[in-house]
């Protein structure tokens, strides 16, 4: 078996997709993730509170 390219490139990759979102909206879950993540001592994470936001609310 051979791997062959079954997608084209992504037209819209997530750090060039425009969401309808309020800037209040991503940081009132941006806040929610810090308290969370404060809250059962996770040291640290690879993205920032505020880019996993967008990301949660991009899937949701």
């Amino acid at each position: 078996m051979t791997k062959t390219k079954e997608h084209a490139e992504d037209p819209c990759p997530l750090d060039q997709c425009r969401l309808p979102l309020s800037t209040r909206t991503v940081n009132h879950l941006a806040d929610l993730l810090r308290h969370h993540l404060k809250a059962i001592r996770s040291r640290w994470r690879i993205l920032p509170p505020g880019k996993i936001a967008v990301i949660v609310l991009a899937v949701l």
